[in-house]
């Protein structure tokens, strides 16, 4: 009687195989961990600003050395309502792609010169390795000397801060192609081109790319460091002017608006990556 019953519950409701079980179990889980990664940025931020408020409170500090996030959220309103912040923002943020563009196109050229020809790589090395031991900080006021107050000495400065990094993640990645797969197309009759755009681009991408994320980074620091030394515009100038005015809500708006910059290219990165490097997963 109750092999029966159970035939005919079968019958009506089918059983759940365990693979689809599992699958939506998985799945159900992965979604429940990316909901709570998405609300633990809103959460981290409301606790930093919350510990920021406390800390004032109880330090009882002055404005001048450090204000309380609402004094900087209503001088946000103020220089963004005036045009004041979007003027400097842009100047900065020519400077960073104009050094992205000069250091990536340097660094990657060279750095695929090196990976191919071990004779170069060696006589070189020596002057670029030697060239980063010179501080940025120090190098800069040259280049202003020697450029002038505009924005090149800036861009140049964002290229040669970025420059290494990319240079020698571009030398890993590209020698990272198997020699195996590399003489096979070769004995294939692939040509240098079809070698580099199918085998060498793809093998370095992943390392390129780690580069890339470094060096984005490394251009914003690169820029303020060009306006800190010589400039009278730009989110380092703007921070400058803040110190010598002891405004410092005005000093936090720069500076939060560079973090902003920064973690937006490396953002794009992040999706660059996740698009050029799809067929991985």
């Amino acid at each position: 009687m109750e092999a029966q019953l159970s035939r005919r519950v079968e019958a009506v409701v089918p059983p759940v195989r365990p693979g689809v079980s599992s699958r939506l179990a998985s799945r159900l889980s992965s979604l429940a961990r990316e909901r709570a990664e998405y609300l633990f940025v809103p959460l981290a931020l409301l606790f930093f600003l919350g510990l920021w408020e406390l800390i004032v409170r109880l330090g009882d500090y002055p404005p001048f050395i450090l204000p309380p996030p609402g004094r900087v959220y209503a001088k946000f309103l103020i220089v963004s309502s005036d045009g004041t912040l979007w003027r400097h923002t842009q100047i900065t943020l020519a400077e960073v792609f104009g050094g992205l563009a000069l250091g990536l196109t340097a660094a990657t050229s060279l750095g695929y010169i090196l990976a191919k020809s071990r004779l170069t790589e060696r006589i070189l090395s020596p002057y670029i390795v030697a060239s980063q031991s010179i501080p940025i900080v120090a190098l800069a006021p040259l280049l202003v000397i020697w450029f002038g107050f505009g924005s090149l000495s800036k861009v140049l400065v964002c290229a040669l801060t970025l420059f290494f990094p990319v240079l020698i993640n571009t030398i890993i990645g590209i020698r990272s192609a198997e020699r195996d797969l590399i003489d096979l197309m070769r004995s294939l009759e692939a040509t240098r081109w079809q070698v580099f755009t199918m085998l060498e681009v793809p093998a370095a991408l992943p390392v390129l790319l780690g580069g890339l994320k470094v060096g984005v980074t490394l251009s914003v620091i690169g820029a303020v460091v060009g306006e800190f030394v010589g400039a009278d515009r730009g989110l380092g100038f703007l921070v400058n002017l803040a110190r010598g005015l002891f405004d410092t809500p005005l000093m936090f708006v720069a500076l939060f608006t560079l973090v902003a910059i920064a973690v937006s290219l490396y953002a794009a990165v992040t999706v660059l990556e996740g698009l050029l490097l799809s067929w991985k997963r």
